[in-house]
Order: C-alpha cells, then sequence, then structure tokens
C-alpha cells in the first residue's frame, strides 16, 4: 500500500489513531496546519531503526507515536536523481535525469551536468505554491540555479560557491551571511588522509545547516519546510571501515571507531532542538533518499568489456587512464561503461551513435548476453557477488533524453563500477579516485509524526516501538505531504507516473571552470 493510499484511505495506524470509520472526522480534526521535511542524505535504516534506536531519543520519538519503516529509493539509489524523485513524484526516465552528469544527446563526448533547470514538472512546493502555500526549500538536490517560488529557496551543494546566486530571492544570500558567515555547502577535499579534520568540517557542516533551518523557521512564514543535510553521505564514505568489521579494510579500536556513531547522536540532538522550536501543529516528516553500505570492491567495467571484446581501445592503455572518447576505436566497438556507485552501459547502435556498430536487429540479444555475463560475473575468485541488471524499459515508465541501456548495481551495491582503464584486471580494491569506504544502499529511512503527538526523548527511550513498515516508497512521499496539507497530488505525481517530451539541456548553467571544478569535486565524491 502506498503511503497516499495510507493515509487517504485510513487504514490502521496505531500511533496515528486512523480507522476506516473515523478517517474523515479525524482528518478534518487533525489537519496540520504545517509540514516540515528533514531529509537526511544517507541515514540508514539499519543504523538508525535497529543498532543505535536507543542512543537516538529524538528520532525514537517518532518510532514510538508515528509511522517509520525503511523507504525504497529509486533505480538508480543516487542523491541526484533521488531527492528530485522524492520531491517530484517522478521516476529518473520522466525526469530524463540518471546520475549527476548525462549524455546531452548520442554523441559520445557530449555530457551535461543535471540542475534544476530540466526539472519541468512541478515539486511539491510548486503545488503548493499555486494554491498560495508558502515553503522554504534548504539544501535539496537539484535546486542550484535556484528558481523562483513562492517562499525562499537555498541552493544546494551542486552551488558553484558563496559568490554565486545560490538563494531566492537574491538577497536572502545576504541574511545567511549575517547569520552564520560564509555559507558551508559542502565539505571540501573529501579524499583527504586528514580524517580529523574532514570529521570536524562534517560536524560544522551539519550545525550550520540546522542553524539555518532554525533561523528561516522561526523568521519567515512558511506552510512547508523541506531541508537536506549531507552530513550522514560523506560521513558514511569517510569512515564506514571503522564501524564495519566485514569491511575488508576494517581499522578497529580509536581514534575513529565511533565516529560515525557519535555523528548519529549529534545529528538526533540537532533534530531534537529543531522540533523543539515547531509549533505543536506542525507534522514532521525525517526522511533519506538511500542508505550506505560497505563497499567490498571495485569492477572495472570497462576492463570486462575489453577482455570480452565489446570495447576496442585504439591502443592498449599502459596505465591506470581515465576513460576517454578519443581512447576508443568506434569503429569496432560495440559497447562501453561508466564508472561510479552503480554501472552504466550503452550500446554503440548503428543509426543512432556516430560510429554506430551494432545493427538495431541485433540490440535486444545483445542486452541479453551483456546481463547474462555481467550476472554471473563474480569476484576474482569466482564467487558469486549478486549482481543485478536492469533494462530502464522495463523499470521506468517512460525515457526521457539519453538514457542508460543497461543499469548494473555490481554485488548488489557492495562494488562500485570503475570506470576507468589499464587495470589490467576487472577486480580492484582500491578505489582510482581515491579512498571511500560505502557504496550506497536501496532503502532509505521515513518517519512521519505530529509534533504534539512525539513524546518527551527521556519517555520515549524506554517506550514500545510501534511496527516497522516494509511497503513505503521514496515516490509516495510528495503526495503524502499534499494529502496532509488537504491537497491532492497532481496527475503523474507518485509511482507509475508518466509524462511528456524529452527536455533540453541547452546551455550550461556553469562557466568553464565551474565545471571544472564541479567534474573534480563530484568525482573526489565518487559520483562519477
Amino acid at each position: 500500500m502506498t503511503l497516499r493510499r495510507f493515509m487517504r484511505e485510513g487504514f490502521a495506524i496505531e500511533s496515528l489513531r486512523l480507522t476506516r470509520a473515523n478517517v474523515q472526522a479525524y482528518t478534518m480534526r487533525t489537519m496540520p496546519q504545517k509540514v516540515f521535511v528533514i531529509g537526511l542524505d544517507c541515514a540508514t535504516p539499519e543504523l538508525v531503526f535497529d543498532r543505535w534506536a536507543d542512543l537516538l531519543p529524538n528520532l525514537r520519538r517518532f518510532m514510538v507515536s508515528g509511522v517509520y519503516g525503511s523507504l525504497e529509493s529509486s533505480i538508480p539509489p543516487i542523491t541526484v536523481p533521488a531527492w528530485m524523485c522524492m520531491m517530484t513524484g517522478r521516476d529518473p526516465g520522466d525526469l530524463g535525469i540518471y546520475g549527476f552528469r548525462n549524455r546531452r544527446d548520442h554523441s559520445y563526448d557530449g555530457l551535461a551536468f543535471a540542475n534544476s533547470r530540466l526539472i519541468e514538472v512541478p515539486a511539491v512546493w510548486d503545488v503548493l505554491g499555486d494554491q498560495g502555500k508558502q515553503s522554504i526549500v534548504l539544501g535539496v538536490p537539484l535546486t542550484y540555479p535556484p528558481r523562483p517560488i513562492h517562499g525562499l529557496l537555498v541552493s544546494d551543494f551542486l552551488a558553484p560557491g558563496v559568490d554565486s546566486e545560490y538563494t531566492y530571492p537574491p538577497a536572502l544570500k545576504d541574511e545567511i551571511k549575517e547569520i552564520v558567515g560564509e555559507y558551508i555547502f559542502d565539505t571540501r577535499e573529501f579524499r583527504t588522509d586528514d580524517k580529523a579534520k574532514l570529521l570536524s568540517d562534517i560536524h560544522a557542516m551539519t550545525r550550520q545547516r540546522f542553524q539555518v533551518a532554525r533561523h528561516l523557521a522561526a523568521t519567515h512564514p512558511w506552510d512547508l519546510f523541506v531541508m537536506v543535510e549531507m552530513g550522514p553521505d560523506r560521513i558514511h564514505h569517510a569512515f564506514w571501515r571503522y564501524l564495519d568489521p566485514l569491511h575488508p579494510k576494517h581499522c578497529p579500536g580509536p581514534p575513529f571507531e565511533h565516529s560515525i556513531r557519535d555523528y548519529y547522536v549529534a545529528l538526533d540532538t540537532e533534530v531534537g532542538r529543531l522540533i523543539a522550536t515547531l509549533d505543536s501543529e506542525t507534522r514532521v516528516l525525517i526522511v533519506s533518499d538511500h542508505g550506505a553500505k560497505r563497499m567490498e570492491g571495485g569492477i572495472c567495467l570497462n576492463e570486462w568489456l575489453l577482455q570480452k571484446g565489446f570495447l576496442v581501445l585504439k591502443r592498449p592503455a599502459d596505465c591506470v587512464t581515465k576513460f576517454q572518447p578519443e581512447l576508443v576505436d568506434w569503429s569496432r566497438t560495440r559497447v562501453w561503461g561508466d564508472g561510479g556507485y552503480y554501472g552504466r552501459v550503452f550500446i554503440n547502435i548503428e543509426g543512432r551513435e556516430p560510429q554506430g556498430s551494432v545493427p538495431l536487429s541485433s540490440v535486444e540479444s545483445l542486452k541479453a548476453e551483456l546481463t547474462e555475463g555481467l550476472e554471473a560475473l563474480g569476484d576474482e575468485n569466482g564467487r558469486p557477488i549478486g549482481t543485478r541488471v536492469f533494462r530502464p524499459e522495463r523499470i521506468y515508465g517512460r525515457r526521457r533524453n539519453v538514457a542508460p541501456d543497461l543499469i548494473v548495481y555490481f554485488g548488489d551495491l557492495y562494488w562500485r563500477s570503475v570506470g576507468s582503464v589499464g587495470h589490467n584486471t576487472v577486480w580492484t580494491h582500491e578505489n582510482d579516485i581515491g579512498p571511500d569506504d560505502a557504496n550506497h544502499a536501496q532503502q532509505g529511512i521515513f518517519l512521519m509524526a505530529d509534533v504534539r503527538d512525539l513524546p518527551a526523548a527521556a519517555a520515549a527511550r524506554y517506550a514500545q516501538l510501534q511496527p516497522r513498515r516494509a511497503d513505503l516508497s521514496l515516490y509516495d512521499v510528495a503526495p503524502t505531504i499534499l494529502t496532509a496539507m488537504g491537497f491532492t497530488a497532481p496527475d503523474g505525481m507518485g509511482r507509475n507516473s508518466v509524462v511528456g517530451a524529452p527536455v533540453s539541456y541547452g546551455a550550461s548553467v556553469y562557466s568553464e571552470a565551474e565545471e571544472e571544478e564541479l567534474a573534480r569535486r563530484l568525482e573526489d565524491l565518487g559520483y562519477l
């Protein structure tokens, strides 16, 4: 059952005391005046609901008195596009965005960074704005460059920096500077060996984001407030080896053994401070776009394609080399791939790509061959790793722009996709872009309750938890917000949505220097 049906039809929710018999009366009596969404990028259900539930009294309050459970993410479970999938109720195929950087066209080198101008369907704050409701949006990925909304908007970590126009209205950035000084979009130098400084930077970023949220919520009118904090994602990628004894590079003991646990405790405290400032009639949702799991290694996708004869280079790479179109003999190449937390596979199709070599009549058989080979690929010792291959035409309602021909979860996301060549092996346990401890997991978190129903943190610490739900979807969050505020989600918002024609990437929103810096940052973070 979707969250939207859940709220509309009034099936029993012990924490909200809804039943079929009293749902209409209850809805009229308890309609929240406001909705506040706290987004915690990469917050992981196994840590929040299981391992540390007793250490997180403010999150536990929702588990005692609200609705909570694992939240099925988009395919792929990547920050971009997952957050905008959540806020629009559309899948990546509907949005035409499959990652941070996408093929602009069917050329080999036409790549473009995703940005807010590609979002041509309404986000939840747009729907509410049409109804005269005001929203504050803080740090939601894919909101740069800022677009006018009925309210306030602070762009996400894809903004070039504090000198850019990263707020709507533009004067808002002056207010933010007065409150916190230089605004922190994201941690810098993520691959640093100075783990202590990185840990300090992550905490500082999180404290500042919540400070800005408390300030904006207290000093500006709003009906909907949506914020996203990137700290959980950054700390997982940098420190997971210290947490997980099954990690191949596990480092037990001090000084970082409890770094993730202590961060979650600090995050829980920030959540509690924020909730304490909210009106009792506010409904609060705490969500993440995906979870995290240990990274056991990398599969060198293009190396595998080279070994199988699908990909042909003009000359062998004698050292590890970033994959570039000019390296490839396209007349003899049938398939190439892209790296990141998941793999993207592209077929060199006659009449579609400039030097296409695969007849259209052979595409389906080639997809089947690739799927069989990739899913059968084990680790370096031949042990199965559980790779999953998805066909976009089967998982998306529609494929706008240039979708991958196949999407690959190596080892069910325990292994990342490595796009570079010159490894002379399919398997690697050294990341080609630097240390990275974690990959993304398909399940994020969802918690929801009205502020007035939340028990005190001390009481929640020992109270019995509500049943944990297992049927929640990222695509249901936007309709749930609208339903909670008494509005009907527009057609297409939610599961099984279908939208119109492809969008145009147009001119880049970044300068050439900004694009180079953005590429460096995204590679540093493991997204490319």
